[in-house]
């Protein structure tokens, strides 16, 4: 069966990849934004940030072109928009800011 999306964990990874199909990406409008320097650490839009079952705060990242994978974070703040994160990727890191649901959803296999 085939399908527009799926998840590996690459060799000596703790973290599983979401690799998209371009049509799906497209489908699914994702949008991804460049990590600011900021003066605690780093900053991303609010809409990048989400947090799991288990109360940790994540971003998707963008390693490369339709790869994505999750990079736990530490929120220190968030004002007008902007997500302040003490911890995270690294300034100029590629984050998602639109479709972070739906990759949320097929990494954790929701609706199969």
């Amino acid at each position: 069966e085939h399908e527009p999306a799926s998840v590996a964990t690459p060799a000596g990874s703790d973290h599983p990849q979401v690799i998209v199909e371009e049509e799906a990406a497209q489908r699914l409008a994702i949008q991804t934004t460049v990590v600011q320097p900021a003066p605690e650490g780093v900053a991303v839009p609010s809409s990048a940030v989400f947090v799991d079952p288990d109360g940790v705060w994540w971003v998707y990242t963008n390693p490369e072109p339709l790869v994505f994978e999750r990079h736990e974070i530490g929120l220190e703040r968030e004002e007008g928009g902007v997500a302040y994160l003490s911890s995270g990727p690294p300034a100029g890191a590629t984050v998602v800011t639109v479709g972070v649901p739906e990759l949320y959803g097929v990494e954790e296999a929701v609706g199969h």
